[in-house]
C-alpha cells in the first residue's frame, strides 16, 4: 500500500486529501480540505495550512494536478500567479516522489477510472462509454478544461491538452455581437472566455443586462430562478458549449465525451433539457455521426484529487 498526499490546484480553490493506493491499485481518498487559492503566496504555504488540519503526519509522496500546462518540472497556473515546483517541493517539504499532472490530465485519469455509477447522460445514446476508442474530457470551471484519453487493450493513455485557448468560433447572429464585445476587450477572443464560468456575465450583457463582473451572483440568481435574463444567459451558456463540445469530438476522433467541472455539476439537471445536445449534433454532413457519440457527465465529487492519484500509481507502479 502507497500513502500520499492528493492536491487539486485550480484558479480559485486548492484541495487536498491524504489517498492511500492499495497493494489491488484500489485509490482510496480521504477527507478533503478546501482552501482559496488567492488567500496564499504559493503551494507550499498552502500545504502547511493542510498539514496543521489533519490528525496525522502527511506522507512524503504527492500526486499533484495543476490548472496550467505542465513545463518539465513545473507548472505555472493560468489563472493565478502560483507556480508549482517539483524540485522545490521535494527540497522544501521532504518529499521522496512526486507526480505532477495538468489538471484536466488528472479529471480524464478520474473519467477513465471511474465505475460507471459515477456518470449520468447528458445526450446521445445512453450507452456506456466505451471499452476502446478516445473520450474527450470538457470542463467549464474558472477556465475551460480540455482533455482526451484513449483506451486500447493494455490500458489508457492521457492527453493533456490547453485546449480552452482555442479561438471562440461564433455560430449565429448573437454569438456574432458576442465576439465583438468579447473582441473591444481582449483582442483574441479564446473559447473559454465564453465556455467557462466567468463567460456567462458576457453572455447575460449581449442578452441585454448590464454590464457585471459579478458571475457568481449571475449563476446563483440564474439557477435559483431569482433573475429570469441570468436563467436565458445560462440556457445560452448550455447550447454554446455544446457546440465547444462538438468541436472538441471531431478535433480528437471521440467516441464519447464526458463534461466535468464545477459548473457542469451545477448544469447537472439543465444540460439533458438545454439545448446543448441539438448544438453539439449541428455540425453539417456530420449530424448522423454526432448523434450516435455519447455525452455524460461526471459526477465523482472530486476527480481532479481521484485523477491525480491515478496518474501518481501509473507513474510510479512497481
Amino acid at each position: 500500500m502507497t500513502d500520499l498526499v492528493a492536491v487539486d490546484v485550480g484558479g480559485t480553490h486548492a484541495r487536498f486529501a491524504l489517498a492511500t493506493i492499495g497493494a489491488d491499485g484500489a485509490i482510496r481518498l480521504g477527507e478533503s480540505v478546501t482552501l482559496s487559492t488567492g488567500d496564499y503566496p504559493g503551494l507550499e504555504a498552502a500545504w502547511a495550512d493542510f498539514a496543521r488540519a489533519v490528525p496525522r503526519a502527511v506522507p512524503c509522496a504527492a500526486a499533484i494536478a495543476g490548472a496550467g500546462p505542465v513545463t518539465g518540472e513545473t507548472i505555472p497556473l493560468t489563472n493565478s500567479a502560483w507556480i508549482i515546483d517539483a524540485a522545490s517541493l521535494r527540497e522544501r517539504l521532504g518529499l521522496e516522489q512526486v507526480t505532477l499532472i495538468n489538471d484536466f490530465g488528472a479529471v480524464a485519469h478520474a473519467v477513465a477510472r471511474a465505475p460507471a455509477d459515477q456518470f449520468v447522460h447528458v445526450a446521445g445514446p445512453d450507452v456506456p462509454l466505451p471499452a476502446t476508442g478516445t473520450v474527450s474530457v470538457i470542463g467549464p470551471g474558472t477556465g475551460l478544461g480540455v482533455a482526451h484519453f484513449h483506451r486500447h487493450a493494455g490500458g489508457y493513455h492521457v492527453q493533456p491538452t490547453e485546449g480552452g485557448h482555442v479561438g471562440f468560433a461564433p455560430q449565429d447572429e448573437l454569438d456574432d455581437r458576442l465576439l465583438a464585445l468579447l473582441r473591444g476587450r481582449y483582442g483574441r477572443v479564446v473559447t473559454e472566455r465564453v465556455n467557462a464560468g466567468p463567460g456567462i456575465a458576457a453572455i447575460y450583457e449581449v442578452l441585454g443586462g448590464t454590464a457585471s463582473s459579478d458571475d457568481r451572483a449571475l449563476w446563483r440568481k440564474g439557477l435559483a430562478g431569482e433573475d429570469e435574463l441570468a436563467a436565458r444567459a445560462i440556457d445560452r451558456f448550455c447550447a454554446s458549449l455544446g457546440s465547444t463540445a462538438g468541436d472538441y469530438a471531431l478535433a480528437h476522433g471521440a467516441s464519447a465525451v464526458v463534461i466535468a467541472g464545477g459548473i457542469g455539476l451545477r448544469l447537472r439537471d439543465i444540460l439533458p433539457r438545454s439545448q446543448f445536445g441539438e448544438r453539439f449534433r449541428a455540425k453539417p454532413r456530420y449530424e448522423a455521426m454526432m448523434a450516435q457519440i455519447p455525452v455524460k457527465l461526471i459526477v465523482h465529487p472530486q476527480p481532479g484529487l481521484f485523477g491525480a492519484v491515478a496518474a501518481f500509481a501509473m507513474e510510479h507502479a512497481p
